[in-house]
């Protein structure tokens, strides 16, 4: 389907070369067959006025309405009186072959716990536009230009403040950089350590999207995996691995849930120093917390070992593509070059706009409605499970917006996806986050973030009978 100009339609490329000794006219006629048959113009595309398209060729209006007007004999155009000339149908001599596109649309699902997504119908909209219109009016003409590759100023000293009140950060402006989301983030990081010499980076095993194994070999770093237990990655299984470099989600492990136990903080912070190592802390759900003490992050007790990289994509949404990273102060240099040569720095007015959101309280409103919304839903979550899968057992609900279901002993992890889809109802197993891809333990992993209550209950009811055993899957 054409696009749909609206007001003054963007110019038309055609040239017209005086000194070639074909007529002008014949000129722009073979230009325009040209460029309906080969699919450049679309079927039902509008083109220029005559008087718009005379101006920019330098040729007179009459010669142009005498091409249009042969065209249209021709069947290549249609034209009304008050109304744009446009392309007229089935006028493509050959049909360029068009790749068929998915159009992103999955069957319908009674509940889809997909993990990682927010409510995304609960977005601030209107905070965000009027926070996007302050900053907008008050911007300094300056700020249009490329700017700091570390990012705005404005926003580096907002969300320093921020983090040092909320996160017990130790956040400078300085050696705080605002990137394009937490997959830049970490693949800046990593180029960084690279140039340091690390030659290996480990990752919590089960851990974090395929990606962020990906970003480790792109970098051209070895990816080490490193088991996690009940109280966080093991330190003493990392210390044997070699690796002089770690990511790590320690205020609540992606995807088990777990918090990393105190020993274990200081314990891994010990093996940084002594390795002189780097601890990436990916500051995931930090956010959202129901039945525990808060935990700050990891770079408060070592800024000059941890890289703490932060975004909205979970308190705001992933659509915004919004992050910062606290940077040891050894690797602020590196990391602002890398920064500068990747894309000069992230979109200015995006950045003016959240400082706003953060600095006028309502970025906080924000969390404090979604943390109610959240637990609700884990409530419910929880009550449907008993109910309808007793023999299921539920961790990982301390904070975020996903749970580890943990099913009876010799269930088919994948079958119970597999059976569970056929319901209408989207499941997701843990092994397609262990390094190995083994299903042993068998075990879910149930997002809730964009599942209204009554989805919850209703897909739970739907497959509880799959989930605790009672049905063959």
């Amino acid at each position: 389907m054409a696009v749909q100009w609206a007001g003054l339609s963007p110019e038309l490329l055609l040239t017209v070369d005086r000194s070639s000794g074909e007529q002008l006219r014949a000129q722009l006629e073979r230009q325009l067959r040209d460029a309906i048959r080969t699919g450049r113009l679309r079927e039902d595309e509008r083109l220029p006025s005559s008087r718009e398209l005379a101006r920019t060729l330098g040729l007179s209006r009459g010669l142009v309405q005498d091409c249009y007007a042969q065209l249209q004999a021709e069947g290549y155009l249609v034209g009304r009186i008050g109304s744009a000339t446009r392309v007229a149908p089935c006028t493509r001599a050959t049909e360029p072959p068009r790749a068929e596109e998915p159009d992103g649309r999955l069957p319908r699902l009674i509940a889809d716990f997909r993990h990682g997504v927010p409510d995304l119908a609960s977005f601030p909209l209107t905070d965000w536009l009027a926070a996007v219109r302050e900053a907008a009016r008050t911007m300094p003409t300056a700020d249009l230009d490329y700017g700091d590759p570390r990012g705005s100023r404005v926003l580096r000293e907002v969300l320093a403040a921020y983090l040092r009140r909320v996160r017990a950060a130790v956040a400078d402006p300085a050696h705080t950089l605002v990137c394009s989301g937490y997959a830049q983030g970490l693949a800046l990081t990593l180029q960084a350590l690279a140039g340091e010499g690390v030659e290996a980076v480990a990752h919590e095993d089960p851990g974090g999207p395929a990606s962020s194994t990906a970003s480790i070999g792109t970098a051209g770093l070895t990816p080490v995996p490193v088991p996690v237990d009940a109280h966080g990655i093991d330190v003493t299984a990392l210390d044997a691995s070699g690796a002089r470099a770690v990511i790590v989600t320690p205020a609540h492990q992606w995807p088990t849930g777990v918090v990393l136990a105190p020993e274990r903080r200081h314990a891994l912070l010990a093996w940084a120093r002594r390795r002189d190592g780097y601890i990436i802390e990916d500051d995931y759900d930090a956010e959202f917390r129901y039945d525990r003490q808060p935990v700050g992050a990891l770079q408060g007790l070592a800024p000059d070992r941890v890289v703490s990289i932060g975004t909205v994509s979970k308190s705001l949404a992933p659509a915004l593509r919004t992050g910062w990273l606290l940077s040891p102060p050894a690797l602020t240099a590196p990391l602002t070059e890398l920064k500068r040569i990747a894309d000069r720095g992230t979109p200015t007015l995006d950045q003016l706009a959240l400082a706003r959101l953060i600095e006028s309280g309502r970025h906080d409103r924000h969390l404090r409605r979604m943390r109610t919304l959240y637990a609700a839903r884990c409530t419910t979550l929880r009550t449907a499970l008993a109910v309808h899968a007793p023999a299921v057992r539920l961790t990982g609900l301390a904070a975020g917006f996903h749970a580890v279901a943990h099913l009876p002993a010799g269930t088919d992890e994948q079958a119970v996806v597999s059976a569970a889809r056929a319901r209408s109802v989207g499941l997701y197993g843990m092994s397609a986050h262990r390094t190995s891809g083994a299903a042993d333990p068998p075990q879910l992993v149930l997002g809730f973030g964009d599942l209204p209550e009554r989805s919850i209950a209703e897909g739970i009811a739907e497959v509880g009978d799959l989930l605790d055993g009672r049905a063959a899957p």
